[in-house]
């Protein structure tokens, strides 16, 4: 069976980590890869959004299924575009994934089957005044979303009015292109975030392991939001009860729209949660796996990935039992000094043989002419086991300091908020 992984980043390194243990013989390609998934696989110099390219090369070596890591080619309608063709594409098709392509679409889906989430109201660049007036109907802080893809810098959160205002005109003139045509405005929710996942079939779900991910460069908390600085898996303040108000009132209502609405969705839904005063409220969807949850969630799936989405596939996932490892598994970032703002490449890695007792997931990294080099913001995910969170977290810093490249830069705090 030949399989064909989309993406660059650590989340897809993950991924082809987690299907090499699989005991269903395969082989694997990744467009493009990075210096991580070349050693389970083939990388292919294809763009994730190639896909006449994509096409060419399923039907060459005949790949079965492809696995798609990112959003853009799922919101841009890969599933629709290999329909017809003999491939199955894990992921929902291009109307489906309008819940997370689009803000108003997963808002307006959410109110339909009444399932939790900030009060909103969303406007066009037509409707500015009424944006602007409406600012000044509600108190701060002010929550701004661009409706479409803006590559993680989409959201907006101020305490000035003015500001809020300010930012309202500058995202409905332009800021980010056909992303803030719409804008949605939201109520502002204060509580502890984190990350639920599941796979369907469309018809039926099965629960991967829940996380916390950490997206603020600064420690603490604070400065630039950035794809993600590290994770931690699982998150301390989920008891049984929350954990239950999340299965009822958010992710069943969920699986049930997207029965009651038709939406061809075979794929991982990502649940971008809020605890408030002991409720779950929906933040956002993802309609794939976030990263770098991925590379903390992953290493605690003891099941075979391969059958489970061989099971999406076919029809069978609600027969599928799920095995999680019950340890803690954390994951810090290296990142590009400079980053999320401009940062250099090409920088040479070292220490990497030196790593003990943890994961490497590449992200922004590639072979170089004589040894690995950066090629990106986020470089590095060390993931690391433990009994504890302290104990799996003392692993990946420990590491973290092994690696060493011009600028590396990491947070030291991650998990900070949890027990």
């Amino acid at each position: 069976m030949n399989i064909l992984i989309i993406g660059s980043g650590g989340r897809e390194h993950a991924i082809a980590w987690k299907l090499s243990q699989s005991q269903i013989k395969h082989r694997l390609y990744i467009a493009s890869g990075n210096s991580g998934t070349s050693q389970f696989g083939t990388n292919v110099q294809i763009n994730h959004t190639d896909f006449v390219a994509m096409k060419t090369l399923v039907e060459s070596e005949d790949i079965e299924i492809i696995i798609v890591g990112p959003e853009v080619p799922l919101v841009e309608g890969i599933v629709n575009f290999f329909k017809d063709d003999d491939v199955f594409v894990l992921g929902p098709d291009q109307l489906a994934a309008s819940l997370e392509g689009s803000k108003e679409f997963a808002k307006e889906f959410m109110l339909e089957f009444n399932i939790p989430t900030a009060a909103y109201r969303s406007f066009t660049s037509e409707q500015l005044n009424d944006g602007l007036a409406y600012l000044d109907t509600i108190q701060p802080p002010f929550v701004l979303k661009a409706d479409g893809l803006a590559a993680g810098k989409g959201v907006v959160i101020l305490d000035s009015r003015d500001q809020a205002k300010e930012e309202l005109s500058h995202m409905l003139g332009g800021k980010f292109g056909s992303a803030s045509t719409t804008v949605v405005i939201e109520e502002f929710l204060s509580g502890l975030e984190f990350s639920v996942f599941a796979i369907t079939d469309g018809m039926s779900y099965k629960l991967l392991p829940i996380a916390k991910d950490y997206k603020r460069i600064g420690e603490g908390d604070t400065g630039l939001n950035t794809g993600g600085m590290g994770a931690v898996s699982p998150v301390s303040f989920i008891d049984e009860n929350l954990m239950q108000k999340v299965i009822d009132r958010i992710i069943e209502p969920t699986i049930e729209g997207i029965r009651q609405r038709e939406l061809d969705y075979k794929g991982f839904v990502f649940f971008g949660l809020i605890e408030v005063n002991g409720d779950p409220f929906v933040i956002e969807y993802n309609v794939r796996l976030g990263d770098p949850e991925t590379e903390a969630v992953l290493p605690r799936l003891t099941s075979d990935l391969l059958e489970i989405i061989l099971a999406v596939r076919d029809g069978y996932l609600q027969d599928m039992d799920i095995e999680i490892d019950d340890r803690y598994v954390t994951t810090v970032m290296l990142v590009s000094g400079g980053y999320p703002e401009a940062y250099e490449k090409g920088k040479s890695i070292t220490g990497l043989d030196a790593v003990e007792n943890s994961i490497l997931f590449h992200a922004g990294a590639k072979h170089g002419q004589t040894d690995i080099e950066t090629n990106g913001g986020r470089v590095l995910a060390i993931s690391s086991y433990g009994n504890s969170k302290q104990e799996a977290l003392e692993q990946s810093m420990a590491n973290a300091e092994k690696i060493n490249f011009e600028g590396k830069y990491y947070r030291k705090d991650i998990g900070f908020d949890l027990s």
